[in-house]
């Protein structure tokens, strides 16, 4: 299975929807004057979901060996209204969950 194929398939069970792949952008998203995420964002065109039509994804590695790639979707719906802002959005929502896999932790 092709890099593409196993996202279409990740689209297919998060989403419930087929896709085409439409694109491949390269993103660079830099804070603070560092590369906090780099890699190729596909762009897909989402056929019959209900709230958008486009869905951006992506695999990068983890550090856990037993699920060594994750992927990534994120819907075209505001703010994810383009590769980077859809970067943008995954960048903050692992974020939050780091932060609140902390604080249970701690309780």
């Amino acid at each position: 299975m092709t890099h593409i194929e196993e996202l279409r398939d990740v689209i297919r069970k998060l989403h419930g929807v087929e896709s085409t792949h439409v694109t491949s952008v390269p993103v660079k998203e830099v804070f603070d004057g560092k590369t906090v995420w780099e890699g190729i964002v596909e762009v897909f065109t989402l056929h019959g979901h209900p709230k958008a039509n486009t869905a951006y994804a992506w695999s990068h590695a983890t550090d856990d060996p037993e699920a060594p790639k994750r992927s990534v979707t994120v819907l075209h719906i505001p703010p994810a209204v383009s590769p980077i802002t859809a970067v943008r959005v995954a960048i903050m929502q692992e974020l939050k969950e780091a932060r609140a896999n902390a604080e249970a932790a701690e309780a």
